[in-house]
């Protein structure tokens, strides 16, 4: 299915995940842009989807620069169909989280998203398009040891609310995708790239006993995005191998523990 055919999708953040959602779009038809400080990949787009993607530096915490990127894609397609809000920062000491970490997480992950989705609007409003923002598990249950990033994915699920609810005279759906454990830069990096061994420690915290492939939120999010989810706006869409649904008990019973 080509969903996307002559659409323009931007996207901001260039990493395991934002790079699969962009594939996933240029696979269904989309012109894509992507907006980050570097690419993340030694793959070839170019060779790929030829002049169906652009790549632009960008520093998102930067208006300016933001404004570059939103004008570079307007000059080449007179139109923005969708923005994906997906640049992170995972800047977090806990309880020592310093000011300058704070600052930057919070403008990074959630402040940007509010610029940008501002400046993208009216082409939004133009196209019927809509907005993702790309959420986290730790926007909604606290994580010990981690403050900034969790407090951050939690106020971008109330400004995705608050977006939806302002925007909708604009008939623009915004939407966030919740995402729990999926085999990205930052697991990458942890587990000196053992996806097995990624596997086995997140297994009790899911239900699907593995992190995620990038792909699998690439595929949530051009559903979400597309109009066969005309009616969706102002929701959380959950990617989490069943995160969620745990109790402190997880999916271990107690009782037949204790009767040993």
């Amino acid at each position: 299915m080509r969903n996307f055919e002559q659409k323009v999708c931007l996207i901001t953040g260039a990493a395991t995940i934002g790079l699969a959602i962009a594939e996933k779009f240029l696979q269904q038809g989309a012109n894509v842009v992507v907006g980050s400080l570097d690419l993340g990949s030694d793959k070839d787009f170019k060779s790929s989807y030829g002049d169906q993607f652009d790549f632009v530096k960008t520093n998102i915490n930067n208006d300016s620069e933001l404004a570059s990127l939103l004008d570079f894609t307007v000059e080449k397609y007179s139109r923005v169909d969708v923005l994906v809000n997906c640049a992170a920062a995972y800047g977090d000491d806990g309880a020592a989280t310093t000011r300058e970490t704070w600052l930057n997480t919070l403008n990074t992950n959630v402040v940007s998203a509010a610029i940008f989705g501002e400046m993208v609007r009216p082409y939004l409003k133009d196209s019927g398009g809509n907005i993702i923002n790309i959420g986290s598990v730790s926007g909604v249950f606290p994580h010990i040891q981690r403050w900034s990033y969790p407090v951050s994915k939690a106020a971008l699920l109330h400004l995705t609310k608050t977006q939806a609810l302002e925007y909708a005279a604009d008939k623009i759906r915004v939407n966030m995708i919740r995402l729990g454990h999926i085999w990205s830069l930052p697991f990458e990096g942890l587990t000196k790239n053992d996806r097995s061994h990624a596997d086995q420690v997140t297994s009790p915290f899911n239900l699907m006993n593995r992190v995620a492939n990038a792909e699998e939120v690439a595929n949530v999010v051009a559903f979400v995005a597309s109009d066969q989810a005309s009616y969706m706006t102002g929701s959380e869409t959950v990617v989490d191998g069943g995160y969620s649904v745990q109790g402190p008990e997880q999916h271990e019973p107690l009782f037949p523990k204790l009767a040993k």
